[in-house]
């Protein structure tokens, strides 16, 4: 799928945004560098956050093997079906009436 905008197109659209808003007083603090958006002691450190023991990993392999085995062991699909008998069809003509029957092959 196409993105409707390229990056230039956002881009100039952003900086239009910024120009006109500028233009209409308003006013764009500087941020120094190194600053963090995040407050401090609003989040728990990360040693918080992974106090839970590693629990054990599911061996891909042996799931794979197993489903492996399941497709093996079905069925190969379903069976071929008989060709069907040639059947009688009534052919009409344009006004609806009947001109003959016909054998048909499906």
């Amino acid at each position: 799928m196409k993105p409707l905008k390229t990056k230039a197109q956002i881009r100039a659209e952003i900086e239009a945004q910024v120009d006109a808003y500028i233009h209409q007083g308003g006013e764009v603090n500087a941020v120094p560098m190194g600053a963090s958006g995040r407050e401090p002691g609003g989040h728990q450190p990360l040693s918080v956050l992974f106090d839970r023991k590693q629990q054990p990993r599911t061996q891909v392999q042996d799931v794979i093997q197993a489903i492996e085995a399941r497709k093996q062991s079905k069925s190969p699909g379903p069976t071929p079906r008989a060709p069907r008998k040639p059947r009688k069809q009534i052919i009409y003509d344009d006004f609806g009436q009947p001109l003959r029957w016909q054998w048909v092959e499906e």
